[in-house]
């Protein structure tokens, strides 16, 4: 007979209610019969003939294209300097960001294509593309850029209208009579 939840009181109690299969039980700890890696992944360099690193960024509906090499630190964005396509600053300073915190401005050269979305968008997708391509082209940047957060695609995009509804939730306007 098993003890009932609140008979268990020991880590024996415990050991007899579960048994031992899969897990080898001790007063002390618990421990499982596969060996557990404790080490962190090894990320090599991925870079082309060319020396360059590419990437795939993604937001909303936006998809960038993003070539990293070492150069001088222009940016081009569909055969345009960046300055010119995102003309407000706001836009400018979400591009850069990836260059801030990996200690890296005015050091790598970049040059994107992007298809789809708003220019909001747009910037979001050049930032996650060119996270992405510096993390390949140096790993030790990876840590830096994982923890503020620029290595994740932002997974929020429109939701689509629905059938008898004016807009994706909005409805049409109620007659009573």
């Amino acid at each position: 007979m098993t003890p009932m939840a609140d008979e268990i009181k020991s880590l024996s109690d415990l050991k007899s209610a579960v048994g031992t299969e899969g897990a080898a039980v001790s007063e002390d700890t618990i421990t499982l019969d596969r060996p557990v890696s404790t080490e962190a992944p090894v990320y090599e360099q991925k870079r082309d003939e060319l020396g360059r690193s590419y990437a795939t960024g993604k937001r909303k509906d936006a998809i960038a294209r993003v070539w990293v090499k070492p150069g001088k630190g222009t940016i081009t964005v569909n055969g345009r300097d960046v300055t010119k396509y995102f003309a407000r600053p706001v836009l400018q300073m979400v591009i850069n960001q990836p260059f801030t915190v990996a200690n890296v401005a005015g050091q790598f050269d970049v040059v994107c294509t992007v298809v789809g979305g708003g220019l909001s968008g747009q910037a979001g997708a050049v930032k996650h593309g060119i996270s992405k391509a510096l993390s390949h082209y140096d790993p030790s940047v990876r840590p830096a850029l994982k923890k503020a957060g620029f290595l994740t695609r932002d997974p929020r995009v429109v939701e689509r209208k629905k059938y008898g509804k004016a807009k994706a939730r909005k409805s049409f306007q109620f007659s009573k009579r």
